[in-house]
């Protein structure tokens, strides 16, 4: 038989389903996977229900125009970011998709793309997948921030894109505007694209405040912006998502999204064009929500004695490691001891060892679950 691709060759089992398997197989509770494990808000799944009803044909390619429309008004109404519903705005299948087509439709091969360490796994696979090559930049802990002389020295004459993500999975960190300025000053003198991943974009704690990177100044035209519904209404398996960005970048990326999943789940993109019309009654609540869970796993962990680092958004905490184990040991000994599973971090990096000092909690479960998990740690 004839070879397959040689990236996809190359591509191994996301830790999450490693984990995952192992935490079923030992009964444990999972604090690894990264969403709920409780249904999002009744109101908008009954609005679902009813969108059901004589809705269930193909989508127009780029998204139906209610949805656009409530995208486009809520970045007006929270950010003051204008963008035209007809050729700015691309409703995809999830967030996810929305970084593969972003990918494929601006990276050619041997371009370099900027990622922040630790990143979410995504995105290594949808830039070596488009032939380009990843350029590491290392967030140092406890406050995860980036060295400007290692960022400055990322960037060359062959950098075509930065991927970036903040609220930042997996370490909770929000960053500050000093930050994305430095970031962004960079970006507008090598003439580079940003992919801005703004998923938890409303999931913020104490004063932080999300910046979108497009309402910093000279920043809309060169920056692809995207989010979704699923981690603001807690309803991930819908798959709502959507990018942002100027008239001659979305046209690129809907000649991909075209080829690739076409349209997506009609009814549903009918629900989540209502639901976005409450955001602002709703915002309140969700961060409430999320914030008590926060305060249940984090002073938790810390009467345990596991030094967790509270983030300031998402909704992720990080332990460090005991001295001289490793996280991926660390996180096989806490389900096989304590049965308790987490995500070891060292998966998300590709030049550094920081990584191998941390494992991730997710903190979107149920009281219950959290009330176990610390009974186990204890």
């Amino acid at each position: 038989m004839k070879p397959i691709n040689k990236t996809v060759e190359s591509f191994k089992e996301s830790i999450f389903a490693t984990i995952s398997r192992l935490a079923h197989s030992k009964n444990a509770v999972n604090l690894g996977q990264g969403f709920p494990d409780f249904d999002g808000p009744e109101w908008i799944r009954e609005l679902a229900k009813r969108s059901f009803d004589g809705q269930n044909q193909y989508a127009p390619s780029m998204g139906i125009k209610e949805l656009r429309e409530s995208i486009s008004q809520y970045y007006n109404d929270f950010y003051n970011l204008n963008y035209d519903l007809n050729e700015q705005i691309t409703v995809t299948n999830g967030a996810t998709e929305a970084i593969f087509c972003t990918a494929l439709a601006l990276i050619n091969p041997g371009d370099e793309v900027i990622v922040l360490e630790p990143f979410y796994d995504a995105y290594i696979a949808a830039i070596e997948l488009a032939g380009g090559i990843p350029v590491p930049v290392t967030l140092y802990a406890p406050e995860f921030k980036f060295k400007i002389e290692e960022l400055q020295n990322a960037f060359s004459s062959k950098t075509k894109m930065v991927f970036f993500n903040s609220p930042h999975n997996p370490t909770g960190k929000v960053f500050s505007s000093e930050e994305l300025n430095s970031l962004c000053e960079l970006i507008i003198k090598h003439d580079t694209y940003i992919l801005s991943d703004e998923v938890y974009e409303f999931l913020t704690f104490d004063e932080a405040k999300h910046l979108p990177i497009a309402s910093l100044k000279n920043m809309q035209e060169r920056t692809i912006t995207i989010s979704s519904a699923g981690k603001t209404y807690g309803l991930t398996g819908w798959k709502i998502g959507w990018i942002c960005s100027s008239s001659e970048i979305s046209h690129a990326i809907r000649m991909v999204h075209q080829f690739n999943t076409f349209s997506v789940c009609t009814p549903l993109q009918y629900a989540v064009a209502k639901a976005l019309k409450e955001l602002k009654n709703y915002i309140p609540s969700f961060k409430k929500q999320y914030s008590d869970l926060r305060e249940l796993l984090v002073p938790g962990l810390e009467k345990l004695g596991y030094r967790p680092i509270s983030p300031t958004g998402t909704y992720f905490s990080l332990i460090p490691t005991p001295e001289g184990v490793n996280d991926i040991d660390y996180c096989k000994n806490l389900i096989e001891e304590k049965s308790v599973a987490s995500i070891p971090l060292s998966p998300f990096y590709l030049k550094s060892k920081e990584g191998e000092g941390f494992v991730r909690l997710c903190f979107a479960k149920k009281k219950e679950t959290l009330e176990k998990a610390l009974k186990n740690l204890s």
